[in-house]
Formats: structure tokens, sequence, C-alpha cells
């Protein structure tokens, strides 16, 4: 898979990357639902540690992370992580309407990682970087909406955990499973599914 991009046109959408952005963010949005249940019966055995459960919110994050590796162009991550907390909600999430605020803010924690990058890297370390900026947004929510008690060395550990977690799972897991996608074919008609590095 190559690691970078030239000549691509970064603003221009083409109708494929319409459709599997989209395809993205469904599929993703009734694994949050399965994952929503996971978490219900993981979060209060994880408790003892107050900031122990943040190593179950990399998979919130892998839509954003995934998208941008197979569009590679801005907004890609936005789209499918809104649309993946939208259809959730849809699905009955727990956490409510609250859910989609925080996949616009997951998405644009991603646009960040694949921004610093101008675009043009696509590879583990593109993947890893939008994963941790995905991992900070999320973090500067949890904190503040949910966590404002937790003392300094809790909102550090806290910080840590969810970075960590979205690096695994959002950015190695998602890195791994667009390489997958890409030798099955199933992504040749992007730049990820035409060469491979």
């Amino acid at each position: 898979m190559p690691s970078t991009t030239t000549g691509v046109q970064l603003t221009r959408w083409r109708t494929v990357d319409i459709v599997v952005t989209a395809i993205l963010g469904v599929a993703f949005g009734v694994v949050f639902w399965a994952w929503n249940l996971f978490y219900g019966v993981a979060q209060p055995a994880l408790t003892f540690i107050p900031a122990a459960f943040a190593v179950l919110n990399g998979v919130f994050l892998m839509p954003g992370v995934i998208a941008g590796l197979v569009i590679r162009k801005p907004g890609a991550a936005l789209f499918a992580s809104t649309l993946a907390a939208t259809v959730s909600l849809l699905l009955g999430s727990p956490f409510g309407g609250i859910i989609v605020v925080y996949g616009l803010v997951q998405g644009l924690g991603a646009e960040i990682g694949f921004a610093l990058t101008r675009y043009r890297r696509f590879g583990l370390g593109a993947a890893l970087l939008a994963a941790a900026t995905a991992g900070l947004s999320t973090t500067i929510m949890d904190l503040s909406l949910y966590y404002p008690e937790f003392s300094t060395g809790d909102r550090v550990a806290y910080g840590a955990l969810t970075v960590l977690s979205s690096a695994l799972l959002a950015g190695v897991g998602g890195w791994l499973l667009v390489r997958a996608l890409a030798a099955s074919g199933a992504l040749s008609s992007f730049p990820v599914g035409q060469r491979r590095v």
C-alpha cells in the first residue's frame, strides 16, 4: 500500500468516494451498536480504576481513520465518523443524541491528524497520528462533559489510555483492515488498492 499520494485532486469527490465513505459509516454504525452492548457490560467492571474504561474508546475512532486512509480527501474522516454515530443513534445508542456531536468531534480529530500530513501520507504513521488526534478530541469532550471531577492524575491517565486505545484499535487496527481490504481487491478503485509497498 502506498504511504504517499501525489497528484491526487484532494477536493474533488467521485461518486465512488461518497458511496464507499457512506458504506463505511453505516457499517461502523452497526459495529458501534454491538460495541455499545459490550461497553455497557465491560465499563462497570473497569471502574475500580477511575480511568481504566478509557481502553474501550478506540473502537469509536475507527471509521474516521479508515475512511481517511481509503478516500484520502479532506472531509472523509468527518463524514464517516458522523454517519457512524448517527446510525448508532438510530439503532438505539445508550448515549443519546450527544453521540452525533461525538461523531463530529472525533471525525474532526482524525481530520486534524491527516491535515498535519497535508493529506499526502497514508501509511501506518499517518494512521497513528490521525488516531491520536481523534483520541485527544474524545478525551477533551469526555473530561469536560462526563468526568469533570477527575483528579489531574486521573485526567492524564484517561487521556493516555484513550490515545493508546485509539492508536492500537483505530490506528494499527484500521491500517491493517485497510491493507486486508486492499489485498482482497475490494478497494481497487482507490490508490490504496492499486499499488502495494
